[in-house]
């Protein structure tokens, strides 16, 4: 046995010294590769042809040169650059510098998320759940796990870069040649590992792998907060924000290659810092120590319903702190709706199919799916805990006890439940305050808080889906992620770019009354409770029947 034991530390030793702290990377990237076979190209394919397809609504919805400089006249304004870009873009708005006017910005935020979400899968989450300290124990360097998902999330984020190149520059439409097609890409690449880098630095933060995950997804909101900022002021702010830099290539327009380099370095930088901060905390602890809690639980803590609450307090937090961000900003700029749709076809006629007394209420209603998509994100990830729980061993001994498998559950879809309604409250009420303020119309406050609440049961419904996945399949429950990103298509852009009604049928946020523009109707609000409900039950009675993931 001792003979064994010298042998694998002498094979340990010798690997070590020819990898050193990167020592197996290469098979960890392999691995990554493998596991995210389907995760990553749902993501890259969807952003490559959302891409393409809103380039090419372009050309149908604005065909002459006076469509487009009434559409830049349009954005020439508070509102239109807060909810876009710099203003530099609008001095020969071509369909490339459309697309980069509008697009990039939106677009970096989705690839920062994709590479957040990718970072924090391969490291955090493996620590998280014990895997990386069985897979530390054999021949692996202390640095591969960051380096291979580093490498994975460069990789992804390259491959969209080359189609995005690819596919813009051989759709032959003015304004959009090869070189700026090119930059176009590059700046999504960049962009999308400069956000790598702050994941590889929150994840050395948290112990946890959803509190960095919203560390570093809070970064991308200030990000965007400041670019927004400063495109509206004199555009110091902007060049705070990683999303201003990539925007300041001017893709398109003057095609300036070198905000990529500061993207890129800084993104070196934050990578690099990760790395050295790796080196200052133990396997599976994160450099911010964990609180003391209570020698003594408090009554609430030994409940099902207490405890889950406990588990989902950060993210709701940060989520709730996001909501009341959004709602605020959303609504300062209410006020400038009118001009900012003046005269823009694709604009006007989503406004007139929906109705309401004035623009200000139609165009809330349009923000209103937004807010909600974005509480959707936070209802999928709660909704989806016990999932997490039953992975990490963690649901074991709790169902080991006189708990039952149905109570443990519902407490975290209560929590889910509860925690999106109030998350659309606190939205809401950010949303009418600042709404009422800009439009000078104190009636609006009541009428945009309650229209929030309205889209309280088409969340459920996500929570249902959630929930029968988990329970009946398990390992597809990934898939939940589905409604968020198909609310956002098909309720927002498939508005502005006319997508068919029966695209919109197919989401819950599409039945929900686009309040409080259009008239309040319970009929669907009634039937979307019940089948979130049915949902639930469904997979309650999935993960009675199922057996559970041990460990």
């Amino acid at each position: 046995m001792s003979t064994a034991i010298k042998e694998r530390a002498a094979t340990r030793e010798s690997a070590s010294a020819g990898g050193g702290a990167l020592a197996g990377t290469g098979t960890l990237v392999r691995f990554a590769l493998r596991r995210d076979r389907v995760r990553l190209p749902v993501w890259v394919l969807a952003l490559f042809l959302g891409t393409l397809s809103t380039a090419s609504s372009f050309k149908t919805n604005y065909a002459s040169a006076k469509e487009r400089a009434t559409v830049a006249e349009t954005m020439d304004s508070a509102a239109g650059l807060a909810m876009t870009g710099p203003r530099h873009y609008l001095s020969d708005y071509t369909y490339g510098s459309m697309l980069g006017h509008q697009m990039l910005g939106f677009t970096a935020i989705m690839v920062g998320i994709m590479s957040v979400l990718t970072i924090a899968r391969h490291t955090r989450t493996e620590e998280e759940t014990n895997r990386a300290e069985l897979v530390r124990s054999a021949v692996v360097g202390r640095h591969a796990y960051l380096a291979a998902a580093l490498t994975v999330a460069v990789l992804a984020n390259l491959v969209l870069a080359l189609l995005m190149a690819a596919g813009l520059g051989g759709m032959g439409m003015e304004g959009i040649d090869g070189k700026g097609s090119l930059l176009y890409g590059l700046a999504h690449f960049a962009i999308g590992v400069f956000f790598a880098g702050v994941a590889a630095i929150t994840v050395q933060i948290s112990g946890h792998s959803r509190s960095a995950s919203g560390m570093a997804m809070a970064v991308i909101g200030a990000a965007y907060a400041l670019r927004a900022s400063g495109d509206v002021g004199d555009g110091f702010l902007s060049w705070l924000s990683p999303i201003g830099w990539v925007q300041r290539t001017y893709v398109y327009v003057d095609n300036r290659w070198w905000p990529l380099l500061l993207t890129l370095a800084a993104a070196v930088v934050a990578a690099a810092a990760g790395f050295v901060l790796s080196t200052r905390r133990d396997v599976g602890a994160g450099l911010k120590a964990a609180r003391l809690g209570s020698p003594h639980a408090s009554p609430t803590l030994g409940t099902p319903l207490g405890f889950a609450l406990r588990l989902h307090r950060g993210l709701l937090v940060a989520f709730g702190a996001a909501a009341l961000l959004f709602g605020v900003m959303y609504g300062s700029i209410l006020g400038d709706a009118e001009n900012m749709i003046k005269e823009v076809d694709a604009f006007e006629k989503s406004i007139e199919g929906i109705g309401g007394q004035s623009v200000a209420e139609s165009f809330a209603s349009v923000v209103l799916i937004v807010i909600s998509v974005v509480v959707s994100i936070y209802v999928v990830m709660a909704a989806l805990r016990p999932r997490a729980e039953e992975s990490a061993g963690r649901a074991e001994p709790l169902l080991s006890t006189g708990l039952s498998r149905s109570r443990w559950v519902l407490s975290h879809v209560i929590v889910a439940a509860a925690g999106g309604t109030v998350l659309l409250l606190v939205a809401g009420i950010g949303f009418g305050a600042s709404g009422a303020g800009s439009t000078g119309d104190g009636g609006l406050f009541l009428k945009l808080v309650g229209a929030s609440l309205a889209y309280a049961p088409a969340l459920w419904v996500c929570i249902g889906v959630a929930v029968a996945l988990f329970g009946w399949l398990p390992r597809a429950s990934a898939v939940a992620w589905v409604l968020p990103v198909y609310g956002f298509l098909v309720g927002y852009l498939g508005q502005i770019l006319q997508f068919p009604d029966a695209l919109n049928n197919l989401s819950p946020f599409g039945h929900v009354p686009q309040l409080p523009a259009a008239d309040m109707n319970w009929t669907p609000l009634l039937l979307l409770t019940l089948l979130a409900a049915g949902l639930v039950w469904l997979g309650l009675a999935g993960f009675r029947r199922r057996d559970l993931e041990t460990k």
